[in-house]
């Protein structure tokens, strides 16, 4: 077997996930926190770090960064504490940020993570909470720091409250890394403690990265990549990384641990600052907060709220419905998607397949032509029941559905009264499709007649003809049973 260039890498990464918690107010004042607006309108002198502005921890924060760290098999602190991270920027009105550093809130965790390369168990290091920063909108030039003629400041989402998830350096594939921020993406929008939209920055991923040769013991030199705003880019980021060091340790160049932005735009990183140390942010404990000592009451009420996890919902999907692997992935890539899809299995209370099958072939070719998500159709999940059973009822037919479904998407309407409106019901009535079948074969004489002497692929011709008698509304089925039953 020959040995390819990938062979003589290996490949080792660790993934920070930072988490804006969907709480009502930031999490050291009552400030609103919320997307976009104008800037600087959700601001107040504890958030600006004003002279003589104290802090207040929010304890909604606290309790959803327990349910993330329980969630991801971690300890609970038993005595946690909030420190001060300097450093300057002007994003951060501080000067400051309040983090957390040696004694987080979550610690020693892990999480599973499958594929075809298996399954990999992923440690978790710590997830702590902390501020978010703010917002810099660089004006000129690519909109870029390096070529921006000035830069504006919102503090809007300064003071939001932030988790922090650290993974430990056990990934070991780009694979696998797409597939870590996934896996938690899911499991994070399932807890409801964030609506983790990348796009809008509720997740922000920063990627550890390193290559060293095949054999070698201690890792290779490692660089932080920045500004990831999907799993796509994600991907992207840590493919173009793996080559570019694996070309560099190749050509004997020396890789310095550093902090590189990854441009979306050209599929590439660039080189932003070195790397600092933990020693380069002078942590000391904030002396504005006091210490938190978790109950074991109040762990266990935390605990008590996660519910159904995505792994044990994707199983049971299998399970109970029938599901292939496809569907379950779509189906539960949000826990709205799987609601929505569970709530109109159980109105149409057969087989569920035929309900995924709707969805996974129809419904999600009109999401994607208006480019919207399930949850954001005006098709209700008991409409799209109504449409399966009125198949099953053989009211219309699949091709006639499809057209139902079309102007169900449009107008939000009942797939019986759109198919009322359409004239699409079909004749089920044997009474009054055994006169139409009576004029077909009187007036195709001769194809009736093959049909008696046995050639019965004529019959689909004198179906034909009583469909277009009936403009396509008689059943089908039920026609083909007549003409057999008077002419074999």
């Amino acid at each position: 077997m020959s040995t390819t260039k990938e062979d003589l890498f290996e490949t080792t990464c660790g993934l920070e996930i930072h988490v804006e918690l969907a709480t009502a107010s930031k999490m050291f004042c009552g400030c609103k926190v919320d997307f976009g607006g104008e800037p600087n309108t959700r601001t107040c002198p504890v958030c600006l770090g004003l002279p003589g502005s104290l802090p207040v921890a929010n304890e909604k924060a606290v309790e959803y960064t327990m349910k993330i760290g329980l969630a991801l098999n971690c300890k609970i602190a038993e005595y946690s504490l909030f420190h001060r991270k300097n450093y300057f920027y002007p994003d951060m009105p501080k000067d400051y940020q309040i983090s957390q550093y040696d004694l987080p809130l979550c610690y020693a965790g892990h999480v599973d993570i499958a594929g075809d390369w298996g399954t990999t168990t992923v440690g978790i290091t710590r997830v702590h909470l902390e501020e978010d920063t703010g917002k810099s909108i660089h004006v000129g030039g690519s909109g870029r720091i390096h070529d921006s003629a000035y830069s504006l400041e919102d503090f809007n989402r300064a003071g939001t409250p932030l988790v922090e998830i650290v993974s430990e350096p056990d990934i070991h594939s780009v694979a696998e890394a797409r597939a870590f921020v996934s896996e938690l993406r899911i499991l994070l929008d399932s807890l409801g403690v964030s609506d983790v939209r990348m796009e809008e920055g509720s997740l922000r991923v920063d990627a550890n990265i390193s290559v060293r040769r095949r054999g070698e013991t201690e890792y290779g030199t490692k660089v932080e990549v920045k500004n990831m705003n999907s799993v796509r880019s994600v991907g992207r980021a840590l493919e173009y990384e793996e080559l570019r060091q694996r070309e560099a340790i190749e050509a004997g160049e020396q890789l310095v641990q550093e902090t590189r932005h990854f441009d979306e735009r050209t599929g590439t990183t660039s080189s932003g600052r070195t790397k600092e140390g933990s020693s380069d942010y002078r942590y000391f404990p904030e002396p504005d907060l006091v210490p938190f000592e978790p109950s074991a009451e109040w762990v266990d009420r935390v605990q008590s709220t996660l519910g159904e996890t995505p792994t044990d919902r994707r199983a049971r999907f299998a399970t109970e419905y029938g599901l292939g692997a496809k569907d379950i992935e779509v189906l539960t890539a949000t826990s709205a998607t799987a609601d929505w899809f569970e709530t109109a299995a159980k109105a149409y209370g057969g087989d569920a397949k035929k309900v995924a099958n709707w969805i996974m072939a129809d419904l999600y070719g009109l999401l994607n032509e208006a480019s919207i998500e399930l949850t954001e159709s005006k098709i209700a999940p008991d409409q799209l029941a109504g449409l399966v059973k009125l198949v099953d009822g053989k009211s219309i037919s699949g091709k006639q559905a499809k057209s139902v479904l079309a102007e169900m998407f449009s107008s939000g309407k009942d797939a019986d009264a759109v198919a009322k409106e359409k004239g699409l019901e079909q004749i089920s009535d044997t009474g009054a499709l055994e006169g139409i079948v009576d004029e077909v074969i009187s007036e195709h004489a001769e194809a009736a007649a093959k049909v008696r002497a046995g050639n019965l692929g004529t019959i689909g011709f004198l179906v034909g003809q009583v469909m277009k008698k009936t403009r396509g509304q008689a059943n089908p089925g039920l026609v083909n049973d007549l003409l057999r039953r008077k002419l074999t």
